[in-house]
């Protein structure tokens, strides 16, 4: 974070619940940063712009339950004046905590994640959605308010989200470490992030789904490849399944640094991406299986749920399946969106039923 004159007088840490590090504690920005944080002792305050005069701040607060909002503090009268909330609808008091988790996966390497857990009765073991994040560079889950996450524990479902090897947030070398691992490592990664929750006591072994976007959704095809028995159903949400076709994609195209990303992430031999494409992969997949995309998607083209569907079908376990028009890479418009997550809840209520 940066004080009024642009010099940095504090870091943030991610990992796990948000805490702050300050370069020089008794700066006068550090000392209104504590006491800010002093008056929103349940969130991380963030602070976003000062006026050039240094006379007024920008800053955020926010935490795992409350999406957020935003005020304006006033140096000469010490006081902060709500600007506006983010959703306000949300009633923090009805969101489930994010629990900050680590454990060790199976080569030694020190992960993370979190485990989303709604309000339940005693002794009752919840089931649980696993939940890979997009990207799969470049990106991270975190402590802070998840909407997808969110939707699930307001159903009673316990949310794993784990920020396996090539995440974001961790350094060049960790995020290289998930290269040309995306069937194979980072699949184990979160299998052992799974175990690690399993072990807690806390969810129901015996009902586990898989669900994410885009690179989440090609893990979610993926988890059931790696760990036959382990998962009940997967949903793939504007999904990779067929790798080979990633760089004719119409942005990757478009884009001459994404198509160097995808051969730093994935190579160019045609078998080892067959070997870890879900639609090459079908017939290892023994559970039923959601499919939604959208018909003008160009980040993954709607061709690549076809051929996923067109390869399950000819394993015999033909997919549930919603191909929405006029949706991309993620639905936008209201009414899809909520189409869409009336169908996911009713296929996990269906495949893993309810607490």
């Amino acid at each position: 974070m940066l004080a009024p004159d642009d010099t940095p007088f504090a870091v943030v840490i991610d990992i796990g619940r948000p805490r702050t590090v300050y370069v020089d504690p008794a700066s006068d920005s550090a000392r209104l940063h504590q006491q800010l944080s002093a008056s929103f002792p349940d969130d991380h305050v963030q602070f976003i712009n000062f006026t050039d005069d240094g006379a007024t701040l920008l800053f955020a607060v926010s935490n795992d339950r409350d999406p957020g909002s935003y005020y304006l503090y006033h140096k000469a009268s010490n006081k902060a004046d709500l600007l506006y909330a983010t959703m306000a609808d949300i009633d923090p008091e009805q969101m489930a905590p994010r629990r900050p988790i680590a454990f060790k996966a199976r080569d030694g390497l020190d992960l993370h994640g979190y485990l989303t857990m709604p309000k339940h009765a005693p002794g009752v073991k919840l089931p649980l959605v696993v939940m890979p994040h997009g990207g799969p560079h470049g990106i991270a889950d975190t402590w802070y308010f998840d909407s997808d996450a969110q939707f699930l524990a307001s159903r009673g479902y316990a949310v794993l989200q784990v920020n396996y090897r090539g995440s974001d947030g961790r350094g060049e070398r960790f995020r290289r470490a998930g290269y040309r691992q995306w069937g194979t490592l980072i699949q184990d990664d979160i299998l052992d992030g799974l175990a690690a929750v399993l072990a807690q006591g806390e969810v129901d072994a015996s009902r586990v789904c898989s669900y994410g976007a885009s690179f989440g959704a090609y893990a979610a095809m993926m988890l059931p490849v790696r760990a036959p028995g382990a998962f009940k159903c997967a949903i793939g949400y504007a999904g990779a399944y067929e790798l080979k076709l990633l760089q004719d994609a119409p942005m990757t195209r478009r884009l001459k640094y994404v198509r160097r990303e995808f051969q730093d992430y994935l190579g160019e031999d045609t078998r080892e991406l067959d070997a870890i494409s879900p639609s090459q992969q079908a017939q290892r997949i023994k559970v039923p299986v959601l499919l939604i995309h959208g018909d003008k998607d160009e980040t993954t083209p709607p061709v690549q749920a076809e051929l996923m569907r067109k390869a399950l079908i000819a394993a015999n376990n033909a997919p549930e399946w919603m191909m929405v028009e006029d949706e991309g890479h993620g639905f936008y418009k209201t009414r899809n969106a909520t189409a869409m997550y009336r169908k996911l809840e009713a296929f996990l209520h269906q495949h893993i039923g309810r607490p």
